[in-house]
Order: C-alpha cells, then sequence, then structure tokens
C-alpha cells in the first residue's frame, strides 16, 4: 500500500522559511515524477516543484525558481522541499505526490501525470 505523509508546515512571516518532508513508503516505481503542488481557496491547483527519480532531473514553476529547492532521501524514502523567502502569495495547502512509471520525465509539474497524493500540509505566511 502506497501512502505519502507531508510534514513541515506551519506560519511564518514573509521573508521566513519552512521546509516541508514527504515519507513515501510503498513506492516501486525508479523512473516516475515526485512533486509538490499547492492549492489556496479559489485558485487550481499549481506544480511547485518535481524531480524526475530517474537522472534526478527537477523542474520548479517560475514562482518559486530561486526561492524553493526540491530533494530527495532515497535512504529515508523522503521527498523535501525548502522554501525560503516565502510570501503571502506561497500561502496555501502543499501537496506531496506521486507518478507511476514512464520512460521520460514529461510533464512532471502536470497533475495529471500523478496518481498518489498526501494528505496536504498548510503553509500560511504573513505580511
Amino acid at each position: 500500500l502506497l501512502q505519502l505523509e507531508e510534514s513541515g508546515g506551519g506560519s511564518v512571516q514573509a521573508g521566513g522559511s519552512l521546509r516541508l518532508s514527504c515519507v513515501v513508503s510503498g513506492y516501486k516505481y525508479s523512473s516516475a515524477c515526485m512533486g509538490w503542488f499547492r492549492q489556496s481557496p479559489g485558485r487550481e491547483r499549481e506544480g511547485v516543484a518535481a524531480i524526475f527519480t530517474s537522472g534526478d532531473e527537477i523542474y520548479y514553476a517560475d514562482s518559486v525558481k530561486g526561492r524553493f529547492s526540491i530533494s530527495r532521501d532515497n535512504a529515508e524514502n523522503t521527498l523535501h522541499l525548502q522554501m525560503n523567502s516565502l510570501t503571502p502569495e506561497d500561502t496555501a495547502m502543499y501537496y506531496c505526490a506521486a507518478g507511476t512509471w514512464r520512460p521520460y520525465a514529461g510533464l512532471c509539474l502536470t497533475d495529471t501525470e500523478y496518481k498518489f497524493w498526501g494528505q496536504g500540509t498548510q503553509v500560511t505566511v504573513s505580511s
């Protein structure tokens, strides 16, 4: 049974940092997308950062480039999202997601590429 469990969300002031973690269990795909998405009320779900596990290609949304960093720890089966220089616009529920096997990266920031989702962790940034 595949499970994704996020942690690390919280409330910070603008300019602060948070580190999200996603522990993945029961996941077996060595060539797939793994990523972080976010959604705030009234807005569509947005791909924030993703990594393609075969070759570790990394993708970021333009809105977070230079501020967010995605990484994975294979030994601990954990996906991380380091978020720096946070702004109120980053306020959202953040979700960890994992896709199924694919031969190439494709659109790893697109939610249709993903089959498995965590429950989400809330990030709130105050001005």
